[in-house]
């Protein structure tokens, strides 16, 4: 009965982990270029169950089969599949058609978005929504550097940035052979090893929507809410079953 309850126990903490995941998924379905996750789980091993008969000389046992000992998180997986492309007016605007990712600069280190909303700063360098200095290549060094704009207007022409029609630019844009490896940080970023620089198809007045699907994550979370009650009543259970137990016991 201790074992019932563990296993349910762990299911409860699966739902809510779920749970949690479907929740941040409906809070950005609004966030440019966000990705959705999803939680996977699995059983954990089975242990073989034995009956051991002693009454007959030597003993004998046999086996009852195997049981669960409940489930846990094996992986969170994120959906890297394309949002939708919505056309906006604003010329500082981007959004990755297929494949890839924007660059940019954070302290020092380099991290990876989705999310094509950029601004100009104070000093005139293109950022993106968070503050994050968007990297390019200079056309004439080919070095890696910052985006600098200005109060200039910024034109985009098979990833080529035009500053005031002079070629300046072109987005330092990257791909992954997997993404198996990328991780979030937070702020839509990613981190991640293996980069390589890819010639994405960038669409300027243009940014990528969340590829959430709200009707397909409430039916989740239903489903979640409801493997959640059904765990409860069974450690609800399971606790007045002991606790009736226990008191019998001890009147005798």
């Amino acid at each position: 009965m201790i074992r019932g309850l563990y296993t349910a126990v762990s299911g409860l903490i699966t739902q809510q982990s779920k749970q949690e995941v479907v929740t941040n998924n409906i809070a950005n379905v609004n966030t440019i270029g966000f990705k959705s996750d999803k939680i996977v789980a699995e059983s954990f091993k089975e242990v073989l169950i034995q009956n051991y008969d002693g009454s007959s000389r030597g003993g004998k046992r046999q086996e009852l089969g195997g049981l669960s000992l409940g489930s846990r998180i094996d992986e969170t997986i994120t959906s890297f599949t394309q949002g939708t492309i919505e056309d906006t007016d604003n010329e500082r605007d981007f959004a990755i058609i297929g494949r890839g990712f924007f660059t940019v600069e954070r302290d020092g280190n380099r991290f990876f978005s989705r999310d094509g909303s950029f601004n100009v700063d104070n000093q005139g360098f293109l950022v993106s929504s968070t503050g994050d200095r968007v990297l390019g290549v200079n056309s004439s060094s080919n070095e890696i550097t910052p985006i600098y704009v200005g109060n200039s207007n910024i034109t985009l022409s098979n990833n080529n940035i035009y500053i005031d029609n002079n070629l300046s630019y072109s987005f330092f844009t990257v791909d992954f052979d997997s993404y198996d490896n990328l991780e979030k940080i937070g702020d839509n970023l990613y981190s991640g090893d293996g980069s390589f620089r890819a010639n994405c198809e960038v669409k300027q007045n243009a940014l990528e929507k969340s590829n959430v699907n709200v009707v397909n994550e409430m039916l989740e979370m239903m489903t979640v809410m409801r493997n959640f009650e059904s765990n409860q009543k069974v450690v609800q259970i399971i606790d007045e079953t002991l606790s009736k137990a226990a008191n019998e016991v001890g009147r005798i």
